[in-house]
């Protein structure tokens, strides 16, 4: 039975313009590393310039997997609940239907590529953001739609899913900084104690 190796990372840490920052750049070489023992096939990235250049810098470490643009993985809202809950309501301020149609079109153009089977035995990267990276997850758990909200992940965290016929997504990891030293993990998430 083919599986579907799905590696998830969030694009390395960036500046205000979405520019990859000297951190972002040492994540994303210490992500390469990582996955450079493993029989990658491609790698796909966001079209926002912080996860091209982190694809570009993780590809350096994968010889023969070509770096190539999924528009699928723009970094996007992918669910905007009927009735938020009071914490997250102000987060949809000015969301209406319009909006809300516009996520449902790019959740499902991001699930309908990436999240299922594939006919061979396939080894993918996929940089992209923290809400695609949630909405995956979510999916692949069956989890309520609301439920991407809250799954945050940080920058060049590792999450894998793995697809095949027949049986659900599993997911092996989510959100795994073991890459990363300790001055490198936790970027992208506010203040606060962090194991």
């Amino acid at each position: 039975m083919a599986t579907r190796h799905v590696y998830l990372l969030r694009h390395g840490a960036a500046d205000p313009f979405g520019e990859l920052t000297d951190v972002g750049r040492r994540q994303s070489e210490l992500a390469g590393q990582r996955l450079a023992g493993l029989p990658i096939d491609v790698v796909w990235h966001s079209p926002l310039s912080r996860a091209e250049r982190s694809a570009r810098i993780v590809g350096g470490y994968l010889p023969g997997a070509p770096v190539r643009e999924a528009p699928e993985l723009v970094d996007h809202v992918p669910h905007v609940p009927d009735d938020p809950s009071p914490a997250w309501a102000g987060f949809f301020d000015g969301y209406g239907a319009a909006q809300a149609a516009e996520a449902d079109r790019l959740a499902g153009a991001l699930t309908d590529r990436f999240a299922r089977p594939a006919e061979t035995e396939t080894h993918e990267v996929l940089v992209t953001h923290a809400y695609p990276v949630a909405w995956l997850v979510r999916h692949a758990l069956d989890a309520p739609p609301a439920r991407w909200l809250g799954l945050n992940c940080g920058n060049t965290a590792l999450t894998a899913i793995e697809y095949r016929d027949g049986t659900e997504p599993t997911v092996l990891l989510y959100n795994d900084m073991g890459h990363l030293p300790a001055e490198l993990r936790w970027t992208g998430f506010g203040a606060g104690a962090r194991p």
